[in-house]
């Protein structure tokens, strides 16, 4: 639980007066200044663009120490979660807070494979969309679309519901990107199959044609629901922020997802698996060796950047990437693919973890390097990477939404911002305005 250390407040002074600032305090011993009172108090507000340093919201999903390299879904270490757990077990984790019982997970499970149909007349808006929509594009408007025909769950007032929502979305998701891909390339959609578990079954929709079923190969299927177990939840990044912002205005746990796809969607968050599969084309086009493009990243008068190494919060290894890795290095193994971009990536990654450049700024491989590998691997397009993201990222959505709804003090997000625009003017007719 968090605490609020009322006896030794922090104290600032503004404009020759004293304010002071209850201090919170985490499970995790994270501390933070309570400014909720700030301008009431003094008539300042705090500046902090992009929130790199402000606390949104208080949680109990997840946990990340940028500086250690940890990362924990409700308090398990996602070490332990990988070697041992699932991607649905983890989904349950997330969501509901505890480890599922075999009949919480049973029942789960059992809830996904009668939730994996879509309607089929639901099955006809994507039609509307032409062959060369953006995969992401038609997610977002079909999650917003599958409300219409979930009339029931729009609104969400007991633990029944909102597991049939949670498991609806989680499901159907999965159906909506396969259908999105099928449609694009212009073959028929394949139904899933109830006999098959999750990631199977999306293998299945994904590569299947009428009357041969996709071959699927079981560290192929391990490898794939290791990449949406690592990106469940991820604690306050631009999606899941945005999820509850939305959320705080009482949208329905559709729209709120949607909106979460939407900000996911920009190459700055969800894009960066993207990125790395596009900067090892650009090296092959235009004929550079590892070492002269890295020669390039080193240049400081160079806007060249090395993608898929370094990230924003963890200043040492990504815990995930490590994790990642081992499974990457076995599906590329097991598959024999024989794929420039992957045998450059390869190369790549002992290039820079052998030069003292990127070791001594920690610049090393993350977890979108490694994931956007497999997914080439495995025969995902590029334009389905983020859609897989977005798939994995779907409990933590689903978990943030829940705990915006059951704050019993919430209140509509609503930040503040300094004003910098044109002081009071007077309007100016349009005949005298030269």
């Amino acid at each position: 639980m968090t605490q609020i250390v009322n006896e030794q407040p922090a104290q600032i002074k503004i404009d020759g007066s004293q304010v002071e600032l209850p201090v919170i305090v985490g499970t995790e011993n994270e501390k933070a200044l309570d400014i909720s009172q700030l301008r009431a108090n003094s008539g300042y507000i705090t500046l902090d663009p992009g929130y790199g340093n402000t606390g949104s919201c208080l949680s109990a999903i997840t946990f990340i120490d940028g500086e250690e390299g940890v990362l924990r879904y409700r308090g398990y270490p996602i070490q332990q979660l990988a070697e041992h757990s699932g991607f649905i077990e983890t989904a349950w984790l997330v969501i509901f807070g505890e480890l599922p019982t075999r009949e919480q997970l049973s029942h789960f499970s059992q809830l996904l494979t009668e939730s994996e149909m879509i309607h089929e007349g639901f099955k006809h808006h994507f039609e509307g969309f032409p062959s060369t929509a953006h995969p992401m594009a038609i997610l977002s408007a079909m999650i917003n679309a599958m409300s219409c025909f979930n009339p029931s769950l729009m609104q969400i007032n007991d633990d029944a519901t909102f597991e049939l929502a949670a498991a609806r979305l989680i499901s159907k998701v999965r159906t909506i990107a396969a259908f999105s891909h099928k449609m694009s390339i212009g073959q028929p959609f394949i139904y899933p199959n109830p006999r098959l578990r999750y990631c199977e079954n999306f293998l299945h929709m994904m590569f299947s044609i009428p009357n041969l079923d996709h071959q699927l190969d079981p560290d192929v299927v391990r490898a794939l629901d290791l990449v949406l177990l690592l990106h469940a939840d991820h604690e306050q990044n631009c999606s899941t922020s945005t999820v509850r912002m939305v959320a705080s205005s009482g949208a329905n746990l559709f729209a709120s997802v949607a909106s979460g796809v939407c900000a996911l969607w920009g190459p700055l968050h969800g894009g960066a698996n993207v990125a790395v599969i596009e900067m090892l084309n650009e090296i092959m086009a235009n004929k550079w060796s590892i070492k002269e493009y890295l020669e390039k990243v080193k240049d400081p008068k160079s806007k060249t950047r090395l993608m898929g190494f370094g990230h924003r919060v963890y200043k040492n290894f990504d815990p995930r990437s490590r994790i990642i890795k081992e499974a990457t290095d076995k599906v590329l193994s097991k598959l024999g693919v024989k794929d420039p971009a992957l045998e450059l990536a390869q190369e790549m990654e002992a290039a820079a973890l052998a030069d003292d450049y990127f070791v001594e700024r920690k610049l090393y491989p993350n977890v979108d390097f490694y994931s956007g590998i497999i997914m080439r691997a495995i025969g995902i397009p590029l334009d389905m990477f983020t859609v897989m993201f977005a798939i994995g990222r779907m409990p933590g959505w689903i978990a943030n939404w829940r705990e915006v709804q059951q704050e019993p003090k919430g209140r509509i997000y609503r930040p503040r911002q300094i004003y910098t625009g044109a002081t009071e003017r007077p309007y100016v007719p349009l005949d005298k305005r030269g």
